[in-house]
């Protein structure tokens, strides 16, 4: 619990210590001492409201609530029923003490990211180890990661190998494994055994300040609902003062009550017109949503992204990196000979010496397999060759001769969506490798379930026609936008917009930016490049793509609960300043009602804390 809500508290609590005390006591001690008991407890009491209420009212140069309040309790004990004014003081300070530590609770889950950064690293210089800020940190310093310690900057492993722990940045628990040249994160935690890492970052451009730039960004960033009621309170704060001093005159005037029963029904109508359970329908809502989301890996940047999320009835999948892991696999490979493990050695040793990201895929594939001893020759956009015992021998996409038989082989392949990648030797083809993206767990469900939601869904990529139709017949996407490029995906989203659609489009490439930016909803897998990060309104840092469905009905979540609060809060607010047209409600009822619904409006929101 911050300082200043441990302060109010003591000051709420010496307030009501105060009331028991005057009105047990107050007859003993005399009507004067009654008296300065009441006024000790208002001026206690209502210290932080009042203060509250001042300097918002200097800084937006219009009243609010808490005018309202201290006008109504002022006006108590004009009328001098100091029990009611102290009461409705103590009461409106405890809703107020108990929204701010309401709110308190719904920002720890978020806000707990913006301390993610470790403050120390030790670095190697001229063989020692050397203990800095780890905000002094450069690109191409050389980081010791102890065992229990957080990674202090973005880069990658040089030496060892750890399990580290991701969960304050992705919200998944497990473990994961890294080893020579895996990415590793600041802010995660490191839990099996010491490595060394390279800086590859700049700290401003580091995961975590990324995060603390979300945090931040979403704070500021006020949904529809929330600004309309901002400005809502702004000038209905003078339409109950003006109902308050009609009703304090004109009843009087024409004999309905007398003077002194105007002034007290004007009191009511400060006290329960105003529209504090109001203001408070939409703010902690949003606030417990974007907590609950984050804890999930989900940031979201802002209420006003949130909203659009409750309306999205289309959403728009990148393939690779998306849909997929962007890491290709090998399924198979093909070979027109009869010595294959002959011929895997070589592609073995040939694919070792590559940097290609197909190459590594297939030494993983091939990892149990015997190396031969050749010297190997890359070429970019080509491939990879070597001799070995006077032939040679290419895998990539050298041109070679190509038999019908391998060539129909090949087509079929392309066709069920593979990517191939040639095995040649002295130019002609023997073989190749049949390789596809790995479809990211549990896409098939969510797209599944997204249908359930009455949510089109459509794949785009800028692969080939079969690759795209293969993974989303697997994945059960109906609609699919094949060999695009970045302008092509940005007039898709924006012909989906036209046609009346609410368009969500997830990607994690910089040639999804632009797509990301004219979506109603931009989403980015966390994995993805700096330029969709900063372009979309949603990053789900653990690259789950069934957080398309938590997202949407946390956010529809939401807006059924502020909903209700509205409804809620402006009926009992209409209930009681009809009653008190009647004369049938008193000041400490009246109190009572509009502040505990109130607190009920704050209670109801935080229910978005939960899963």
């Amino acid at each position: 619990m911050k300082n200043n809500l441990k302060i109010e508290l003591v000051f709420t609590v010496t307030s009501i210590v105060l009331i028991l005390t005057a009105t047990i006591f107050g007859r003993m001690l005399g009507d004067q001492i009654e008296m300065i008991l009441y006024g000790l407890s208002f001026l206690i009491g209502g210290y932080y409201k009042a203060k509250e209420g001042v300097l918002e009212t200097i800084k937006n140069k219009a009243l609010n609530v808490e005018i309202l309040m201290i006008l109504a309790a002022l006006g108590a004990f004009v009328l001098k029923n100091y029990a009611e004014g102290a009461i409705l003081i103590f009461i409106f300070a405890l809703s107020g003490l108990l929204e701010d530590y309401a709110n308190d609770k719904s920002e720890k889950a978020f806000t707990s990211l913006l301390n993610l950064a470790p403050e120390k690293a030790i670095i190697i210089k001229d063989g020692k180890e050397i203990t800095i800020d780890a905000k002094d940190l450069k690109i191409g310093d050389k980081v010791v990661v102890k065992v229990g310690s957080q990674v202090p900057a973005d880069g990658k492993i040089i030496n060892g190998s750890t399990s580290i722990n991701e969960s304050m940045i992705t919200g998944e628990f497990v473990p994961v494994d890294k080893q020579v040249n895996d990415p590793v994160f600041s802010g995660t935690l490191n839990q099996s055994s010491a490595f060394t890492m390279v800086v590859e970052k700049d700290m401003k451009e580091s995961m975590v300040q990324k995060i603390i730039d979300f945090v931040n960004e979403a704070h500021d960033n006020k949904t529809e609902t929330e600004t309309f009621i901002d400005k809502f309170e702004r000038y209905y704060v003078y339409v109950v003062i003006l109902l308050a001093i009609l009703t304090m005159t004109v009843p009087a005037w024409v004999g309905w009550w007398t003077q002194s029963e105007a002034l007290y029904r004007g009191i009511v109508v400060l006290v329960v017109g105003s529209p504090c359970a109001l203001v408070a329908s939409v703010s902690p809502a949003v606030l417990s949503s974007l907590s609950n989301a984050s804890r999930a890996g989900i940031l979201i940047k802002g209420g006003k992204h949130l909203e659009a999320l409750a309306k999205i009835n289309a959403v728009m999948l990148d393939k690779t990196g998306t849909v997929t892991e962007g890491k290709p696999e090998v399924k198979e490979i093909y070979c027109k000979v009869d010595n294959k493990d002959d011929v895997c050695k070589i592609i073995y040793t040939l694919e070792k010496q590559s940097t290609h990201p197909l190459a590594q895929a297939v030494v993983d594939y091939l990892k149990d397999t015997d190396t031969v001893s050749m010297q190997s020759k890359e070429t970019p956009g080509k491939g990879i060759e070597g001799e070995f015992e006077g032939s040679l021998w290419q895998v990539g996409k050298f041109d070679v001769k190509i038999n019908k038989t391998l060539e129909e082989a090949v087509n079929q392949a392309h066709k069920a969506g593979y990517t191939t990648v040639f095995v040649s030797k002295n130019g002609e083809l023997i073989g190749f490798i049949s390789l596809m993206d790995k479809i990211r767990p549990n896409v098939k469900q969510a797209i599944t379930n997204l249908k359930a939601m009455n949510i089109r869904t459509i794949l785009m990529t800028g692969d080939n026609r079969y690759a795209a139709g293969s993974i989303a017949k697997e994945v059960g996407i109906e609609y699919v936008l094949s060999e695009l490029l970045p302008e092509d995906k940005h007039r898709h989203v924006e012909s989906l917009k036209k046609s009346g659609k609410n368009v969500m489009m997830v990607g994690d490439g910089i040639n999804d930016a632009p797509a990301l930016a004219i979506a109603d909803v931009g989403v980015a897998m966390g994995s993805g490049t700096d330029v969709s990060l900063e372009t979309a309104d949603v990053v789900f840092m653990n690259n789950r793509i069934e957080n398309i469905e938590k997202s949407i009905l946390l956010a529809k979540r939401m807006k059924r609960i502020s909903g209700q609060n509205i409804i809620f809060s402006i009926s009992v607010i209409t209930m009681l300043l009809i009653s008190n047209l009647f004369g049938i409600i008193l000041l400490p009822i009246g109190v009572v009602a509009h502040e505990g619904s109130t607190i009920l409006v704050i209670l109801n929101s935080l229910r978005l804390l939960r899963k």
